[in-house]
């Protein structure tokens, strides 16, 4: 066989129940790399145990874990692994895979973990531009994006970008999040004094599973939207992961392109 028979991509991502965004994003991937790389098989594993334990009870689809995925490669005849996350950063979800996946490495010639979405210099103006051409706000409106946020110093990547917004004209694009110290909270004096005519949400993460579904457009109290009208301001919710956009999808296949030259 030769390198690309026996080489591999493994998809890794935490995961979603919501089966309409999990096609749009996670899927479309997977798809994309499929058709950027037809040479090279393409595998599943996500991370949370609870989804993948939610989606087989429920419908009956069975979602590899990274050990399964793994073994599986390995049963496969698999020389060669190349793991692309779907993270948006390098925080304790991403310390964890790796940690998974490289416990497998003695059973392969070679396994290379490629970027997730935002590492490089050129990740993060790349997915800047992208989310401007994709929502191009308003002057007298802000966008607001949810993060997930972390505990992890990666967590510093939500406020650079918040920057780098700013740093290309867009003073009205704001990062937000809905862990750590960047909340919604951390937006409300600024907010004040902008006085926009109109807020618009919309989740930066690859999937609009459930904090975007719930923490971002729910009508629960606590919800970033319930928040920001209960401060009397006018606001619009769109539910797109950016898994979505197909500039964001690129940039994984940029990562998954420079793994493959490691071979």
């Amino acid at each position: 066989m030769g390198v690309s028979e026996k080489t591999a991509i493994l998809v890794i991502s935490f995961g979603t129940s919501y089966a309409e965004t999990r096609k749009k994003t996670i899927e479309q991937i997977e798809s994309d790399l499929h058709h950027a790389y037809p040479e090279y098989p393409i595998y599943r594993a996500w991370t949370s145990a609870r989804i993948r334990a939610k989606l087989l009870k429920r419908d009956g689809i069975h979602i590899m874990d990274i050990d399964e995925a793994m073994t599986q490669l390995k049963t496969d005849g698999i020389q060669n692994v190349i793991v692309q996350p779907t993270y948006v950063i390098t925080g304790f979800e991403c310390d964890a895979m790796k940690e998974k996946v490289l416990a497998h490495k003695a059973d392969f010639n070679s396994v290379i973990i490629c970027d997730s979405l935002m590492v490089s210099k050129q990740d993060k103006e790349e997915v800047c531009q992208a989310m401007v051409r994709e929502y191009h706000p308003e002057a007298d409106e802000v966008l607001l994006f949810m993060g997930h946020g972390t505990e992890h110093v990666a967590n510093e990547l939500y406020p650079e970008m918040d920057q780098l917004f700013k740093d290309f004209g867009y003073s009205n694009m704001h990062m937000g999040t809905v862990e750590g110290n960047f909340c919604i909270e951390h937006f409300l004096d600024e907010l004040k004094e902008l006085h926009p005519a109109h807020i618009h949400l919309a989740p930066f993460m690859i999937v609009a599973g459930d904090h975007a579904n719930n923490d971002m457009s729910g009508e629960d109290a606590n919800s970033w939207k319930s928040i920001l009208e209960k401060e009397g301001y006018s606001v619009t919710c769109t539910l797109k992961g950016l898994g979505e956009i197909q500039e964001i999808r690129n940039i994984f296949i940029r990562h998954t392109r420079e793994g493959l030259d490691r071979i």
